[in-house]
């Protein structure tokens, strides 16, 4: 479901401003009077969509993601009951507060702004990036925090090196065509002594194995397509599955094997169930990672100060401070 209305973003900064820089020539790029931008050494120009600056073509590969995000935009937010968001992105990254309170933060796959909320609740001044269109449910979202938008390339970010102070992507990089690449690519903009954290899917557990059989289908469906199956079969699938382990002897064995045959999400909230069963089942791409792979990839880029989070794969480092 689109959104009609423009996202009152907060003001660009002076600061922010600065440090965008042109995809094509690196030049500093200048505000145009309809919200975009334009660069003054080649002439390209990034528009405004929507109340949002965009410096890619089309969505390409995370398409569905801006569906998801459009259609579930505010079921995985925090609120004063709720803060589920909040001990998932401390699990997934090991950031706490006082890392974040009064820094530059980049969120490396925004998407409706779920760990964007956290960061900025906690201090932070957050910049936000996105692929999909889901950059525009987060600028709605996020409207009156300091937070920004961009809809743009994790291999293609518009900024100068050395920019922020915390950069993070919380299960993302996972879905692009090459996740090593992705993560090295993010610590030129890390300013020295900055932290980098990333989440991914763990390599370690094989209960995804059936789930990747039934992806080699889903992946090829529209979006709206798959989501209308899993309205019906989510429900279907996790229901039986309660029922079963109520069944003395062989229902809870039964249960298991209807779970792993056709995985889908387990969570009190039914929204949240089908969210995150099409989050795994519609991404055109999927990796899954161990830790040695990850901390080989940290120390390759230099980084110092590696650390894990609760929940695998959680891995984050500091890049060194000069001298």
């Amino acid at each position: 479901m689109p959104i009609a209305e423009q996202p009152a973003q907060y003001p660009l900064s002076a600061d922010l401003q600065e440090i965008l820089r042109c995809l094509r020539c690196t030049s500093q790029l200048v505000a145009d009077h309809e919200g975009g931008f334009v660069c003054p050494g080649c002439k390209r120009v990034y528009p405004n969509v929507k109340g949002i600056a965009r410096f890619v073509d089309a969505q390409h590969y995370a398409e569905s993601f801006g569906f998801q995000w459009h259609r579930y935009q505010k079921t995985q937010l925090d609120h004063d009951e709720v803060r589920e968001s909040e001990q998932n992105f401390i699990m997934k990254t090991a950031l706490h507060p006082e890392e974040i309170r009064g820094k530059l933060v980049l969120d490396v796959g925004c998407g409706m702004g779920r760990f964007a909320e956290v960061a900025t609740r906690w201090g932070g001044r957050v910049v936000g990036v996105d692929l999909s269109a889901a950059a525009e449910v987060a600028a709605k979202n996020l409207a009156g925090r300091d937070f920004i938008a961009f809809q743009a390339d994790a291999f293609e970010l518009p900024f100068a090196s050395e920019s922020f102070d915390v950069i993070y992507s919380v299960g993302v990089l996972h879905h692009t065509p090459d996740c090593e690449a992705a993560v090295k690519s993010l610590v030129k903009f890390l300013k020295p002594g900055g932290v980098l954290a990333v989440w991914l899917y763990s390599g370690y557990n094989k209960w995804y194995r059936f789930s990747d059989f039934w992806r080699r289908y889903t992946t090829r469906m529209k979006p709206e397509t798959l989501h209308s199956i899993l309205k019906v079969a989510v429900p279907v699938f996790y229901n039986t599955g309660k029922a079963l382990r109520k069944i003395p002897l062989f229902g809870r064995p039964a249960a298991g094997v209807l779970h792993s045959v056709f995985p889908v999400r387990h969570h009190n909230d039914p929204e949240y169930r089908v969210l995150d069963t099409f989050d795994w089942y519609s991404p055109k791409y999927q990796s899954k990672h161990t830790y040695e792979q990850v901390f080989r990839w940290y120390q390759e880029m230099g980084m110092e100060d590696m650390r894990i989070g609760e929940f695998s794969i959680a891995v984050r480092g500091r890049k060194p401070v000069r001298g």
